[in-house]
């Protein structure tokens, strides 16, 4: 774009949009306060319902409103959770298409994570300790139920990230093991790793109940070599 560009009017949509978002932005609308009506937008605006409701599901796709039945959209709470959720068909798509950006995700996982456990052993409390054995035991149980020992799987990395204390570590560990998981689940299910996942787990669990930093960092990345492996090209081809 030069400055000799034309410059082209907007759909009616991208104006409602930009002035919702602008409430939004400025504070005039908080987080659970309700919007507008439709009718009320309309009238304001002086546009049609479809106008509104484009650009009222945008807002909605990008994690600012909640749309609910039977009542009025509400400004979102936020949430880092929502945010990497909303990633989650971009990443797929990058993922399925892109072996770099595959790669890329590996190495960022295990630099975050390697670094997450040594934070853990370094900031763990009795609770904290608690609470991870409690998610690698019920893992031990679920060993014959595949979609139950993956969702303990992901708990486990999760609750070693949220012994940091930052919300954001705590969402991108989440983040990047369920982008991984989608990409493909079958893999992981593979028969036969559930032992040795359990074992590298309890490793880790035991370095952080120590309070060995560089022990836990040198088991979860042991634990998550072996992972990356398991994502390779050549494997994911022949799984």
């Amino acid at each position: 774009m030069t400055p000799s560009d034309p410059i082209r009017p907007r759909k009616l949509s991208d104006e409602v949009h930009a002035r919702l978002l602008a409430l939004i932005r400025e504070g005039r609308l908080a987080p659970g306060d309700a919007l507008p009506s439709e009718r009320e937008l309309m009238a304001r605006f002086e546009v049609g319902r479809p106008v509104v409701r484009e650009a009222m599901q945008r807002l909605a796709q990008a994690g600012l409103v909640e749309i609910r039945h039977g009542g009025r959209p509400r400004v979102a709470e936020p949430s880092l959770d929502v945010l990497v959720d909303q990633l989650g068909l971009s990443m797929q798509h990058l993922l399925t298409h892109s072996a770099a950006t595959l790669d890329h995700l590996k190495e960022a996982r295990l630099a975050l994570e390697r670094e997450l456990a040594r934070i853990a052993a370094r900031r763990r409390t009795k609770e904290d300790m608690t609470a991870l054995r409690a998610v690698l035991d019920a893992q031990e149980d679920a060993r014959e139920t595949p979609e139950r020992f993956l969702d303990l799987d992901g708990q486990f990395h999760r609750t070693i990230a949220a012994i940091s204390r930052n919300p954001l570590f705590e969402s991108l560990c989440h983040g990047i093991f369920s982008w991984l998981r989608d990409f493909h689940v079958d893999f992981v299910r593979s028969p036969g790793q559930e032992a040795l996942t359990l074992a590298e787990h309890e490793a880790i669990l035991e370095a952080i109940g120590r309070g060995d930093a560089d022990a836990a960092a040198q088991a979860m990345h042991d634990h998550l070599e072996r992972a990356k492996r398991l994502y390779a090209p050549e494997n994911l081809a022949s799984s």
